[in-house]
């Protein structure tokens, strides 16, 4: 079963080619935005985006879903838990 299957994105962001802190930052916005129990993903080509989410995730109370490793980019999943 692939990610996709398993947590459908409520919203996806393309933060490819952006650099750090611009993947995390467009997390942020997105989360502000979203409803609690959004699933939130970030596509992102800067690897201080992998260290930075998971981080802030926690920080903020919310669930790290996952980080994937695609094809020239990472993808983080997160889940708005509050």
């Amino acid at each position: 079963m692939t990610m996709s299957e398993e947590i459908k994105a409520t919203k996806v962001i393309d933060a490819r080619g952006s650099f750090c802190p611009g993947p995390l930052m467009e997390l942020i916005r997105a989360y502000k935005e979203a409803k609690t129990g959004d699933v939130i993903s970030v596509y992102s080509t800067d690897n201080g985006t992998k260290k930075d989410a998971p981080v802030w995730i926690k920080k903020s109370g919310n669930e790290l879903v996952g980080i994937f490793d695609r094809e020239g980019y990472i993808e983080i999943v997160m889940k708005k838990t509050r």
